[in-house]
């Protein structure tokens, strides 16, 4: 397997896949499957109605992922998607199909069920809502978080809000779609509002694909910040920015906690901030 230089950016990331810099060349891999998914989830007792857009592209025996806002991509993309070669989904005008097609390449190449470095968690067999809140105390603990904590959230999820306070952490959420959280906390859409204040940083894998993990990085980078990425969007795509900016991975890979009642498996990663990680 290559060791090649740790990116900075998800375009440098890709550049360097293309270039043969992780592995076998893209144009030799095909994808077999392609799905569009719209979900839509209300935890019991809840006020707040997610809905979530994804595309998965499967590539042999790996999935990738990444989800997107509404209307960026058309269901009738998947219609001429199986068959095609990585390498040509890799240099695709949309950014979803990009970092799905990224994050399938990097995960056939190297899974998570076969990472040495991983830590794999087991999800519970339960309720969404017994699934949801196993899946955020897994991710806070990757924060080892002391009282007073200042976490920015980028992506709020409420069970996860709840985790980092329960761990004795000071959540700043912000999201693009979200205004409140389900105790009334004011969530901001401006990232660099929760990040000036932040001492740690937890972001979503979609952060990949709507062009702020590049910023995110840079920030926990050049103020030797924690950041720890909860992905089902591009959960090998975030692995490659493991201690190069990114300090913990909750990796989810395709099948999702919320599209089954049954265990599923979870990787946690962990990696200290290279002292030559640069933005």
């Amino acid at each position: 397997m290559p060791h090649p230089t740790p990116p900075r950016t998800v375009a440098e990331l890709t550049e360097a896949v293309l270039a043969g810099a992780h592995g076998p060349d893209p144009a030799d891999l095909t994808v077999t499957s392609a799905f569009w998914l719209y979900h839509t989830t209300r935890l019991a007792g809840g006020d707040v109605t997610y809905h979530n857009h994804y595309l998965l592209l499967r590539v042999g025996d790996s999935f990738g992922a990444c989800s997107f806002e509404a209307g960026e991509l058309a269901p009738g993309f998947c219609e001429n998607a199986s068959g095609h070669s990585l390498d040509k989904l890799l240099r695709d005008a949309s950014a979803p199909v990009r970092t799905a097609a990224l994050d399938a390449y990097l995960a056939r190449v190297r899974p998570h069920r076969g990472a040495d470095d991983a830590e794999r968690v087991l999800l519970p067999t339960g309720t969404p809502e017994v699934r949801a809140e196993a899946r955020d105390a897994a991710i806070a603990d990757l924060l080892d978080l002391a009282p007073g904590t200042r976490v920015a959230l980028i992506g709020v999820v409420n069970p996860l809000v709840a985790a980092i306070r329960e761990r004795g952490g000071v959540c700043l959420p912000c999201d693009l779609n979200l205004r409140t959280t389900a105790w009334g906390d004011p969530v901001t859409d401006d990232m660099t509002e929760v990040l000036a204040g932040a001492d740690a940083v937890v972001a979503t894998g979609m952060t990949l694909s709507n062009g702020t993990f590049d910023l995110i990085l840079r920030h926990c980078v050049e103020h030797r910040v924690p950041l720890v990425v909860y992905a089902q969007s591009g959960s090998a795509v975030a692995r490659a920015f493991l201690g190069a900016g990114v300090t913990g991975l909750n990796a989810e890979p395709f099948t999702f906690s919320q599209f089954s009642a049954d265990a599923t498996p979870m990787y946690r990663y962990r990696a200290t901030l290279t002292e030559g990680a640069a933005a």
